[in-house]
């Protein structure tokens, strides 16, 4: 049986930051990891542009996590995201913020900032185990790895729990580690998706015409099962399944949480939010002449292509030739969505351990010195940089805490 002082199982971006704050501590680190590299799901998150964090006020920044925004406020003023950019230079990655207040690495590139963190991490004396599946524990407490060589064992003086949500399994986040936790007698809510498409019932005809374009400058809400209406600005992506895209999963979790308890959810769209109704009515009433209703549409109102396909998706021929029906569902055009897409194709989970079963250093209260942290937790936030600094400010403190159990055991 192998021995250490630390373990670290997971090489995303909160198990290589709790494998860094533990060798800072001179302690011994193993990190072990199920895929052939590490850091996997982190390279192909960053591979059309590594969103590090968001550069918006600290208390703007917390409201994005929800209701765990309290959970997360002390970890994430230790490492928020100031200190994350600075530990991003502290690598020699420059970076700079987007029109969208969005922080990125000035190559856009994930890969040199993994590169540079883990040579540091090496020359700190860090051992990275590859192709080592975590299968739990053995009845005296040793970790249980298979490898291809066959399983073996490694004791553990403390461990870092770092095997990500459930989402994009092939990268390695699969979930597998719900079960040998609930047979350890820890409670895991069940793992959903989070950042994810929805499903809605397109017509073939315009699945065939639109699937894969964005619905630009549009206004999007929707009334949850409380009676709390939801309203986002962005844009959005159809696809053959229904949509997508940065304004819907700014959405999905109400949007997840609303189809749940009612079967479905109907969101509605504002597709001119910059004309106030009154200008919509007055502009499709206006007599057009022999101009067909399409190009009184675009010249009017700019609508046309995909926002066109949708209203006539929306609305029946005499529906699109009745002036105020049609002016009310430029501003109020419904889609019904069904389901959110499956956990696997969503960009992150929500669910996983409640924080109510672990302490204040994220410490699991059924087995200590064993801790936790990134995407298991039961948190979630939209795209923009959230996840990230969440993963990277929850690894800190998972490895601050096993530091603290560590020196107190030794």
């Amino acid at each position: 049986m192998a021995l250490t002082g630390a373990v670290v199982i997971g090489g995303g971006p909160a198990g290589l930051m709790a494998a860094e704050t533990l060798l800072a501590g001179g302690f011994a680190v193993g990190l072990y990891d199920a895929m052939p590299s590490v850091g996997r799901k982190f390279l192909l998150a960053g591979r059309g542009g590594l969103n590090i964090t968001h550069a918006e006020a600290p208390e703007k920044f917390l409201t994005r996590y929800g209701e765990r925004a309290t959970r997360l406020e002390k970890m994430l003023s230790g490492f928020g995201a100031t200190q994350l950019r600075d530990w991003v230079h502290g690598l020699g990655i420059e970076t700079f913020t987007g029109t969208s207040q969005r922080v990125f690495p000035k190559e856009m590139k994930a890969a040199p900032l993994l590169r540079a963190w883990l040579q540091r991490l090496r020359a700190a004396g860090l051992r990275i185990h590859a192709r080592h599946r975590w299968l739990g524990w053995t009845g005296d407490g040793a970790l249980r790895f298979a490898t291809p060589q066959g399983e073996i064992t490694v004791h553990a003086a403390a461990t870092v729990l770092a095997l990500g949500g459930g989402s994009w399994a092939r990268l390695g986040s699969d979930g597998a580690w719900v079960p040998l936790l609930e047979a350890r007698g820890v409670a895991v809510a069940p793992l959903r998706p989070a950042n994810c498409g929805f499903e809605l019932a397109w017509s073939t005809h315009f699945r065939g015409r639109f699937a894969g374009q964005p619905v630009k400058a549009v206004t999007a809400s929707f009334v949850d099962a409380a009676g709390t209406t939801h309203r986002r600005s962005g844009e959005l992506l159809v696809s053959d399944y229904g949509v997508e895209g940065s304004l819907v999963y700014a959405l999905s979790a109400p949007l997840r949480d609303t189809i749940t308890a009612q079967g479905g959810v109907t969101l509605m769209l504002d597709l001119l939010p910059d004309h106030d109704a009154a200008r919509v009515a007055a502009a499709v009433t206006h007599p057009r002449g022999s101009r067909s209703l399409s190009s009184h549409l675009q010249s009017r109102l700019g609508i046309k292509g995909i926002k066109s396909g949708l209203l006539r998706e929306a609305l029946t021929a005499a529906a699109m030739n009745d002036a105020q029906t049609l002016a009310a569902t430029i501003k109020a055009l419904p889609l019904r969505l069904t389901a959110p897409r499956p956990l696997d194709e969503a960009i992150s989970s929500a669910g996983g351990l409640p924080f109510e079963a672990l302490d204040e250093q994220l410490m699991l209260k059924a087995l200590p010195g064993v801790f936790c942290a990134g995407e298991m937790l039961d948190w979630e936030a939209p795209t923009g940089g959230y996840l990230l600094t969440a993963c990277f400010a929850t690894g800190r403190a998972a490895g601050a805490g096993a530091l603290v159990h560590l020196r107190a055991s030794g």
